[in-house]
């Protein structure tokens, strides 16, 4: 007898989210009409964030295998070969609408949850980072027009996400070593929290969410279970934000980072005795997630009583129990007869671990309630029969590109620069810019050297690098991503995300070996932005592929849209890169008065050959939206056989310890790359001299423009002929264009001097402008 607490209607199911065509599939399923309890089941199931039902026709065209790959897409995280038989786990979620709703707790349970995903597998989280998107938190260019009132919302929200990261992780003891941070103004009502979590494990310690065994028992595991986050799934993460969002606090979950260092203790403890069978975090929809999907997975069933489960607050419903994202909660299977074994451990560390159910030959994922039925429901059909959409998808009608006659740059709207022209002064304006500026306001408030594995951290260099302890090899770890340029091109912009990303890691010195991606887009239900997301899934396939960057997990995150205005198409790449020796990592910064100032072009075949600049390079650039307040034109072309000639170049360059510092050349240019590059190091400074590479160059491309596959490399002069020696190899050009000196910062074009300052001052306006906005919130 099916428990009939409240009538299920149309209507009620239409207000969880579940359109007439799903309402009719799951009368069908059952062969009756749900329960109330039944139809929540459904409903955070099928939403989007569970289900995937827009992404996954799209989704299954990724590179997921290769050289490296143990796990792909399917499981709580993507795990990877790292020698020794050791294996690295790691993966990227967002927690965009519970960080607008709730900053600082839709943060923290950000962090919390990711990593829940990588020690549910077995492995001992080591590194976090993060991947931000925040609306201008500054008036000006590149504000979009935001009112004094959105500034000032930004910035509450800015405070809040870092303080919820800083907080959790801490607190929990896992470094956050890196990440992102960029202001645009489509993110002003619709901010992007992405985390990324990395572990390691042995390769035979690993754990996956498979039930097994009929009899078996199913133990909770963790902290109690209350009303916080219920329908965070189906109804926060999975509908545009509307002016009721702000009513929606209570579907925040509520973070506690010393609870789960214990579960995390005690869950590797119980793992290790060999009475685990399998395990599955309490994430996005709760107990319903982790019951149906270790049942489905498994081929079985699982049969709960909610009467044993362990509950903070009185009088809670099946419903709101099953639906419940309480955080810091783990479902496990024991294998029968060694019960005791898994409660003996988690009694140990403070911790509940309650049988509240068994394992079932049937299929059904059955939930009683004091011996009442609540709910029974085929478990492969929760978890794996959902919908599946191919909703239409049409190009908008209209694009921000510039398109007209002669340069992209002149139809941007972008002057040209005279050769002589003075520069300083903009060059001063886009090191105050929110994006480029110095993010050490914001790092500070993360402990990073925490479990002391941290070789390069936040700043340090291009990604963070770290050693694995009784081994010699390390692992580096990046994220990128453009939404502007996905907005102007999503293929394109997808490809120079997984570039970047990859061209970072490779600048520490590590190979490029794996990547798990955040995809954050607008309401699928719009046609456009379903272009915008299959090109964007194109154009990461075919960077993958060609980096050789197999994709082995992630996250999709739609209906980020407020009022129907959508954010930029943003996917966020996270790359992890192997280093056979991790005494060869390099830095960002440079090292050293008089060592020599190279360029490193995978377009420039040739040993010293230069590509030429193009307009194309600046029109889309951060550059243009700060000093001329444009968003527009196509972003540059990307060369993916340059960008792979690049990487291969630079882990050479570092296995022979060639060079002595290596960083990309990204937002801001050449020019920003070699003034952060002496920013590294007090009292150093740079000297540089540029030409033009053909008649259509000019000064601001050159300087700021954000052309891919090019890297700034500094090198003591007696590895000069080596250097050279091995990009010619790797058909990479190497064309030195100064020297690391102790004077002022100055840069030449066509001779002419076009920026110059003191290092100090320089210095002064990027690492101050960032605490300085938020200080005037």
């Amino acid at each position: 007898m099916i428990d009939t607490e409240i009538k299920v209607t149309p209507q009620i199911a239409a207000e969880h989210g579940l359109s007439p065509e799903e309402y009719a599939r799951t009368k069908k399923i059952l062969g009756r009409d749900p329960s109330f309890t039944e139809l929540g089941i459904f409903s955070v199931m099928w939403s989007e964030h569970c289900s995937y039902k827009s992404s996954r026709v799209h989704l299954q065209r990724l590179p997921t295998r290769g050289t490296h790959v143990v796990q792909g897409p399917g499981e709580n995280a993507g795990v990877v070969d790292i020698g020794d038989g050791m294996v690295a786990v790691f993966k990227i979620e967002s927690h965009n609408h519970p960080s607008f709703v709730e900053p600082f707790q839709g943060a923290a349970t950000g962090v919390g949850g990711i990593l829940r995903d990588i020690f549910t597998m077995g492995a001992r989280p080591i590194a976090v980072m993060d991947s931000l998107r925040f609306g201008p938190i500054t008036a000006g260019h590149g504000a979009g027009g935001a009112t004094a009132e959105e500034i000032a919302r930004n910035r509450h929200i800015l405070d809040g996400v870092i303080r919820g990261i800083g907080f959790y992780g801490n607190c929990f003891g896992v470094p956050t070593v890196g990440g992102e941070v960029v202001f645009e103004a489509c993110y002003s009502n619709n901010p992007l929290v992405n985390a990324l979590a990395l572990g390691i494990c042995r390769r035979e310690e690993l754990f996956f969410a498979k039930a097994r065994g009929a009899g078996n028992p199913v133990i909770y595991v963790g902290a109690k279970t209350g009303r916080d986050g219920i329908h965070g799934a189906s109804l926060l993460a999975s509908a545009e934000f509307s002016e009721e969002s702000q009513q929606k606090r209570p579907n925040v979950q509520m973070g506690d980072p010393f609870m789960e260092k214990l579960l995390l203790e005690a869950c590797l403890e119980a793992m290790r005795t060999g009475a685990v069978v399998a395990i599955q975090d309490m994430g996005a929809a709760g107990l319903t997630s982790s019951s149906s999907e270790m049942a489905s997975r498994g081929g079985l069933g699982i049969e709960i009583d909610l009467a044993r489960v362990p509950q903070r607050e009185t009088g809670m419903t099946p419903y709101e129990i099953m639906l419940s994202e309480s955080q810091e909660r783990m479902l496990l299977v024991a294998e029968r007869g060694r019960e005791r074994e898994v409660f003996d451990v988690f009694h140990k560390w403070g911790l509940d671990a309650v049988e509240i159910g068994r394992v079932t030959e049937d299929g059904i994922l059955r939930v009683l309630n004091h011996g009442e039925v609540a709910a029974a429901i085929p478990a492969h059909a929760i978890a794996e029969e959902g919908p599946r959409y191919a909703r239409t998808i049409a190009a908008p009608d209209a694009q921000a590109v510039a398109i007209g006659a002669g340069p992209a740059a002149v139809a941007a709207g972008v002057p040209l620069a005279k050769s002589g022209a003075d520069l300083t002064g903009n060059f001063l304006r886009l090191l105050a810019s929110p994006t480029i500026a110095s993010k050490r306001w914001i790092t500070e408030q993360y402990d990073s050297m925490v479990q002391t594995n941290t070789t390069f951290g936040p700043g340090a260099g291009d990604a963070a690098v770290l050693r694995l302890k009784e081994s010699k090899r390390a692992l580096a770890l990046a994220t990128d991503g453009n939404g502007r340029w996905g907005f102007l091109a999503p293929r394109l912009g997808a490809m120079h995300a997984v570039a970047e990303a990859a061209r970072n890691v490779a600048c520490s010195g590590a190979r490029p070996i794996a990547a798990t991606n955040c995809l954050n887009f607008g309401n699928p239900e719009k046609p456009e932005v379903m272009w915008q997301f299959s090109e964007a899934i194109d154009g990461i396939a075919e960077a993958c592929r060609v980096l050789e960057t197999p994709i082995t997990g992630g996250n999709v995150s739609f209906y980020n849209e407020t009022l129907g205005k959508a954010i930029y198409p943003t996917p966020v790449l996270g790359v992890l890169g192997l280093m056979e020796d991790a005494g060869c990592a390099l830095g960002a910064g440079f090292h050293s008065e008089g060592d020599l100032i190279l360029v490193l072009d995978g377009l420039a075949q040739g040993g010293g050959l230069k590509a030429a600049a193009s307009s194309a390079d600046i029109s889309s650039s951060e550059y243009a939206k700060t000093i001329h307040g444009i968003v527009a034109g196509l972003p540059p072309a990307i060369d993916l056989a340059a960008e792979k000639r690049l990487i291969d170049c630079l882990v050479a360059l570092a296995g022979e310890r060639a060079v002595l510092s290596a960083h990309d050349i990204s937002d801001g240019g050449l020019a920003v790359s070699v003034a952060e590059a002496c920013f590294g190091r007090d009292g150093l400074s740079a000297e540089i001299a540029l030409e033009a590479a053909s008649p259509q160059d000019f000064a601001e491309a050159a300087l700021f423009g954000e052309r891919g596959a090019r890297a700034v490399v500094s090198v003591a002069p007696a590895s000069l002929a080596r250097v050279n020696a091995i990009a010619a190899q790797y058909k990479v050009g190497a064309r030195r264009v100064g020297a690391v000196t102790r004077a002022e910062l100055r840069i030449q074009y066509e001779g002419a001097t076009v920026i110059q300052g003191s290092i100090e001052s320089l210095r002064r306006v990027w690492s101050e402008a960032l605490p300085r906005a938020i200080e005037n919130a």
